[in-house]
């Protein structure tokens, strides 16, 4: 076989090899596990986020070559500079995903302001800023970027309304960067996760009013998943440069039976809240897990 030939097989078999996917939020969690099944599949990947260090251990274990760069995605110079660090090392990216978000929990009429704010300008204006940044860059290679989102995207749960917020608003942000960059030869998909064994999640359930609402999901909403799931599933949506992937599956339920959501969630939550709220008062969580306290740390203060 020729050596064309033999390229054109492996760019069947192997749609990522040698190319480059940009993963935010990568030094943990979901966002660790997506880069080593990316890198498993042959792609380059650039994982870019806080804890550097991290970042460092994750990237050094891939076989394939790959760049850790530590950035905060709400800090748009800090994007560019990583930008051109990943296009220097690694070449133009042929995708993009927006993984990297934030989480808090508690009654919205007091909670912190400035945490309700942070969820929201990580995990909708932070996936803003990292399009924005990389388009050119997909424009060029006629690429693909995927949004993770959730189950808060379809369904929004009491006591996480920044999180549900700002979920919704990256979905509705995908939907319309979709619209407007297909012509370009740009595919946009959007990832919808349920519960995954994170240490936001782990963390979450340090909580008994997060871990009794969760209770009282009905079963497969309330099943945990596995980082490498959703990594898998969200790999092959890179392959396919999917417009939706869902994990678990029957969450395309759930998106065809959204307008049915609300009200189950309210008929719920009005009798289980009351009765915890009564038991013990309810707590904030601030930012959560490891992710959250190193989003914490490295954010630039704010006024």
């Amino acid at each position: 076989m020729t050596r064309t030939g033999s390229a054109l097989r492996a760019g069947r078999t192997a749609p990522l090899h040698g190319r480059t996917v940009v993963v935010t939020g990568a030094a943990r969690g979901v966002g660790a596990a997506l880069v080593r099944e990316l890198s498993r599949r042959g792609a380059r990947p650039a994982l870019l986020g806080h804890e550097g260090a991290e970042l460092e251990a994750v990237a050094a274990s891939l076989p394939t070559p790959a760049l850790a760069h530590e950035a905060d995605i709400t800090d748009d110079a800090a994007l560019e500079r990583a930008a051109a660090v990943v296009r220097e090392r690694l070449g133009p990216p042929y995708a993009v995903v927006a993984n990297a978000g934030v989480a808090e929990g508690g009654p919205f009429a007091g909670s912190d302001p400035a945490d309700w704010r942070r969820v929201v300008d990580v995990n909708l204006t932070g996936s803003a800023a990292t399009a924005r940044t990389f388009l050119p860059d997909l424009f060029g290679t006629k690429g693909y970027y995927l949004q993770v989102a959730s189950l808060a995207s379809l369904a929004a749960a009491p006591m996480m309304s920044a999180y549900c917020a700002s979920k919704a608003g990256a979905e509705s942000f995908a939907h319309s960067l979709r619209a407007e960059v297909a012509h370009r030869g740009v595919d946009v998909g959007i990832g919808y996760l349920n519960w995954i064994d994170t240490a936001m999640i782990r963390d979450a359930d340090r909580y008994p009013v997060m871990r009794e609402l969760r209770a009282h999901l009905p079963r497969p909403a309330r099943r945990t998943l596995t980082p490498e799931q959703a990594a898998a599933r969200l790999a092959t949506a890179v392959e396919q440069r999917s417009a939706a992937v869902y994990l678990p599956r029957w969450l395309r339920l759930a998106q065809a039976a959204r307008a049915a959501l609300p009200p189950a969630v309210l008929w719920v939550t009005r009798r289980e809240l009351g009765r915890l709220e009564a038991e013990a008062p309810l707590r904030h969580t601030g930012l959560l897990g490891e992710g959250g306290a190193a989003d914490r740390r490295a954010a630039r203060p704010r006024p």
